[in-house]
């Protein structure tokens, strides 16, 4: 089963996330965080409840209007 990861940098670790499951793991490096991911993964999908995804996820970019630099933050 080919399943998504996104992998960011969040203070001292990195955390990965599989949108396909809402199932996150997390590592001090990238490459520990998506086998922590896999592990997690494996787990969830060994639940007799757990539900695999139908259709693969559809990723894109999209651009907004940095508040920041208009002063408009929170308002």
């Amino acid at each position: 089963m080919r399943l998504s990861a996104v992998i960011r940098k969040e203070a001292d670790l990195y955390v990965a996330w599989c949108p396909e499951l809402d199932v996150a793991s997390q590592g001090t490096d990238v490459e520990s965080s998506l086998a922590n991911l896999r592990e997690a993964v494996e787990l969830y999908l060994d639940d007799a409840e757990a539900v695999a995804p139908g259709e693969p996820a559809l990723f894109t970019t999209f651009e907004v209007e940095d508040g920041a630099a208009s002063g408009r933050i929170g308002t």
